[in-house]
């Protein structure tokens, strides 16, 4: 924290491990948080002991980006949230379209934090005749037929993708022959899309095992 400017840059996002932009955004929620609470600095410690984290390991993802520490202060935890949302992207606004509006599909459209975070919901396709032309939370949805009009229309650059997984990499195909750069993909299975559109998958199922992983090791720990 020898600096007393912040200052950040863009990195070529294959030199960042993601397990550090992972962690990025971890900060950008806790800082939010303590910022909510009334509370303006922090540490490398505070924010690393909050998180589970050590300082080090704080202080070493941040230095893939620059220097944000003020001697004597620590971080100012709104330029911290500024820095991590350009560094994220997220200090504008992205458009987003869904695909599948499911039981998961209805749930990601209600749900506030994307809106929060910088990412508006414009459009939401459907193949049920029963869905199209209806409302939720505000999201109109379109036959699937409409994507790339829709889309291009709505100058929707990201697309989630919540559709069984037998259709979820025709549903890709259209979103990336449609013009979308990034998908978040919730369906179970991997997809395969040019190089020049990035994805992320969302495997809840995946994410449980984690969990039990953890849980199952540690009762065994425990009865050794």
């Amino acid at each position: 924290m020898s600096s007393s400017k912040p200052s950040s840059s863009r990195q070529d996002p294959g030199s960042v491990p993601a397990a550090v932009v992972n962690r990025l955004s971890m900060y950008l929620r806790e800082l939010q948080h303590l910022l909510a609470d009334g509370q303006e600095t922090t540490s490398s410690s505070q924010l690393g002991h909050r998180l589970g984290f050590t300082d080090a390991q704080v202080r070493k993802d941040l230095a893939h980006f620059g220097h944000f520490g003020h001697p004597g202060i620590g971080y100012r935890c709104d330029e911290l949230v500024g820095a991590i949302r350009r560094i994220l992207g997220t200090d504008r606004e992205w458009r987003v379209a869904l695909v599948g509006v499911g039981n998961l599909g209805r749930a990601l459209l209600g749900y506030r934090g994307f809106h929060r975070q910088g990412f508006r919901l414009v459009a939401a396709f459907d193949t049920d005749p029963a869905m199209i032309d209806t409302k939720i939370e505000g999201v109109l949805i379109y036959d699937i037929l409409r994507l790339a009009e829709i889309v291009s229309a709505e100058q929707v650059e990201l697309g989630l993708v919540a559709v069984p997984a037998s259709d979820a990499q025709d549903v890709a195909n259209q979103l990336v022959a449609a013009g979308v750069g990034g998908i978040l993909n919730f369906a179970p299975v991997t997809l395969t899309v040019p190089s020049t559109v990035s994805k992320v998958g969302v495997d809840l199922a995946r994410e449980l095992e984690q969990v039990t992983f953890s849980v199952a090791n540690r009762l065994k720990v425990d009865e050794s």
